[in-house]
């Protein structure tokens, strides 16, 4: 006779276990401890066996029985339900340990030893900010290139339309290393590509050569942190990127050479890099010397000596100045690549200087040396371009013009 609520609801435990049954290899386990288990017994391949269907009353009978269905099916179409239902509970746990943001996390912290630390940083924030929330808790496996679109799309309606761009890329190789570690089947990025609003470039705001002088007057006039005045005449002397400059060591300086050599796993493409120190730019050092020469950073953090510059001081500074969206820290280096250009210096030798990505890798490994002696005539000259322009004096163009 078939099972019914009441019959499974009065069925009482005793000393040994009962079996209740429902028909078709399904039956009620009552044991004595109280616990009832739905149960289906079945054969496969000659051999007996028993298919768990849940526990009463969280199963309920008429789910017990659904499930019953299931199994049948699955033993007609030549398939053993206990396997089936191994396999969707390895599937489970393997897809609650390979969401996206796990394998994310496993992806970006096997890259962290090739990247700088502001980077590894800031990759991970962009992704903590908008990608985890929305994607963090899904399968990598189950992401569709729909699915992840539209995450994208919400990204770009919020104005941050290079962001969106930046993220389907990082993203992109989240993915393929999800594929590597066969954790997925495909990379979805791959047919996102052309999805998303063509991003608008825009050059960094910079001080032409004419707004020089006005520039170095407001800076001598600058009335805010005495080190965060002789990192920005620095910065200028030198043209580096505003990252390299933050994280400048005293232990990079050499004295007697009169260079800065910035190793390569602080340099954007990861190769060293010579800096060339005009006479102007040792009398700026000597004078942060005085200020910063007991730590280990050239211009370190104001508030935590032992870390370096925080990412927004310079700026600041600049908004300070009255140059807010006229002029950045990174722009300094066009300031300082037009003028050399308009003034005769070969662009070989600005690029060298302004050290730019060398596609070729292996000639990479060895020219941050390249040109080093018209180098240093350069940036000398760029030095006493600098003194003249203070002064509003006429520059007299060297042997380079």
């Amino acid at each position: 006779m078939l099972l019914n609520d009441v019959k499974i609801r009065n069925a009482k435990p005793k000393d040994k276990p009962q079996k209740l049954t429902d028909g078709d290899g399904m039956y009620l386990y009552v044991h004595p401890n109280g616990g009832k288990y739905w149960r289906f017994q079945y054969r496969f391949a000659g051999k007996q066996k028993v298919l768990a269907l849940g526990v009463y009353p969280e199963v309920s009978l008429a789910d017990a029985r659904e499930r019953r269905i299931q199994a049948r099916k699955a033993l007609a179409a030549g398939n053993d339900p206990s396997q089936i239902k191994q396999e969707a509970k390895r599937l489970t746990i393997f897809n609650h340990d390979n969401t996206f943001e796990a394998v994310a996390r496993e992806w970006h912290e096997g890259r962290l030893a090739k990247w700088q630390p502001e980077h590894a940083k800031k990759i991970l924030k962009r992704m903590e900010a908008n990608i985890f929330p929305k994607l963090g808790n899904r399968p990598i496996a189950d992401i569709t290139p729909l699915e992840f679109l539209t995450v994208l799309r919400g990204i770009e309606e919020r104005g941050a339309s290079e962001l969106a761009h930046r993220l389907l890329q990082v993203c992109g190789q989240v993915f393929n290393y999800a594929v590597i570690t066969q954790r997925r089947k495909d990379v979805p990025t791959v047919s996102l590509r052309g999805a998303l609003k063509p991003v608008v470039k825009k050059n960094h705001a910079y001080i032409k050569p004419n707004e020089l002088p006005e520039y170095l007057q407001k800076l001598e006039a600058y009335d805010g942190a005495h080190q965060t005045k002789l990192a920005l005449k620095f910065l200028l002397l030198t043209f580096v990127r505003t990252g390299e400059l933050r994280g400048a060591l005293w232990s990079e300086i050499n004295w007697d050479k009169a260079e800065w050599r910035i190793p390569g796993e602080r340099m954007k493409m990861k190769t060293p890099h010579i800096v060339p120190l005009s006479r102007q730019a040792i009398a700026v050092l000597k004078e942060v010397q005085l200020l910063t020469g007991q730590w280990q950073y050239v211009f370190p953090n104001q508030h935590k000596p032992s870390g370096h510059m925080s990412e927004n001081t310079m700026l600041y500074a600049l908004y300070r100045m009255g140059y807010h969206s006229k002029a950045t820290g990174h722009g300094f280096r066009s300031t300082a690549s037009t003028i050399l250009n308009e003034h005769g210096f070969l662009p070989d030798i600005i690029e060298r200087q302004l050290a730019h990505c060398e596609r070729n890798e292996t000639k990479a490994a060895y020219n941050h040396a390249e040109y080093l002696p018209q180098r240093r005539d350069m940036m000398q000259w760029w030095g006493d371009y600098i003194d003249a322009a203070a002064k509003n004096e006429k520059v007299i163009v060297g042997k380079f013009g």
